[in-house]
């Protein structure tokens, strides 16, 4: 069985930012499953430089949304990445 992220990933709101070059506040991020960094409230995020990093979980919230519309957030990439 192939095994994608998409399917495994959720979706997630920024609501505080750092480090606005990273993550943008009101942008929606893909979340990736890391049950180790959720043991220390952290979560794995696609940032805006299409990179997997760690951020504190307080800076997000989670939003569920028609698995539609969630796929296509997913499968297709922001246009400043360029993919």
């Amino acid at each position: 069985m192939n095994k994608s992220r998409a399917p495994f990933s959720r979706l997630a709101v920024c609501v505080q930012s750092d480090d606005a070059d990273l993550l943008t506040p009101r942008m929606i991020y893909q979340i990736l499953p890391d049950e180790s960094a959720a043991k220390s409230d952290y979560v794995r995020v696609i940032d805006n430089e299409g990179e997997d990093y760690l951020y504190p979980a307080k800076y997000f919230i989670f939003i569920d949304l028609p698995n539609d519309v969630q796929r296509a957030l997913i499968e297709t990439p922001p246009p400043h990445l360029g993919r």
